[in-house]
């Protein structure tokens, strides 16, 4: 699992990585990120706090590195070279090597221009599940993570409690099967599940801000895990 975020991490952040980066390493999960301050360098902290094998990509040489905190707790340090300063051009190479890496990916906050969005859009390309932590409309390193979910490039991430099997999309449920195959407006999704109109909006809300649902000229229809439709 790669995680990134902002430099500028704010105490929101501190506590998202507090939830969630315990559980992913009980559930086994190997950690991922980019060994800069701010939320990469805490995610690394947190997971070897817990227990966990963590791998920090660096966006400079190898041989430039002192830090072994991570080698001793039997993680990794992985570089693309052997003796290179970090510049402009390292740091979008290392972006890539940990959208490659991790099987998913989490944006804990992003600003407008953050690295951890180059980052994203290469996870998107490569079709990786992409999950992003909303945040206040008024954090500005939030505004990253916000549009990712609003562009439908990343599944919002608001349950901590999840598991290696369940961070994948929830395929059993009975609105996702319905239309898995063709479009339904809402109403006779209601219908044919039996349910209130009004229960089935709701439901349908937070399918589509989880990039789960494309609302197309009123109805719904299914995306992909890179966020094209299935139903065209």
């Amino acid at each position: 699992m790669t995680i990134v975020g902002s430099r500028r991490m704010t105490d929101y952040g501190r506590r998202v990585i507090e939830k969630i980066v315990p559980q992913l390493v009980q559930d086994g999960w190997t950690i991922v990120s980019g060994f800069m301050y701010g939320v990469d360098k805490y995610v690394h902290q947190t997971c070897i706090e817990c227990g966990g094998k963590t791998i920090a990509v660096l966006g400079w040489g190898i041989d430039q590195e002192t830090d072994t905190k991570i080698i001793d707790s039997g993680g990794l340090l992985l570089s693309l070279w052997k003796d290179q300063k970090g510049t402009l051009w390292t740091f979008p190479a290392r972006d890539r090597v940990m959208a490659a890496l991790g099987h998913e990916l989490i944006v804990v906050e992003a600003g407008q221009k953050s690295g951890s969005l180059i980052t994203a859009e290469m996870a998107y390309k490569l079709k990786k599940p992409i999950w992003a932590v909303p945040g206040p409309i008024t954090s500005s390193v939030s505004a990253g993570t916000n549009q990712l979910i609003a562009d439908g490039k990343a599944r919002m991430l608001t349950n901590f409690q999840f598991s290696i099997y369940n961070l994948q999309s929830n395929s059993n449920d009975p609105i996702l099967k319905l239309i898995e195959n063709q479009g339904l407006d809402a109403s006779e999704i209601a219908r044919r599940l039996g349910r209130s109109a009004s229960d089935i909006g709701s439901e349908l809300t937070m399918l589509m801000l989880k990039g789960e649902v494309e609302d197309r000229e009123g109805k719904y229809y299914l995306r992909d895990t890179g966020g094209n439709e299935r139903n065209m």
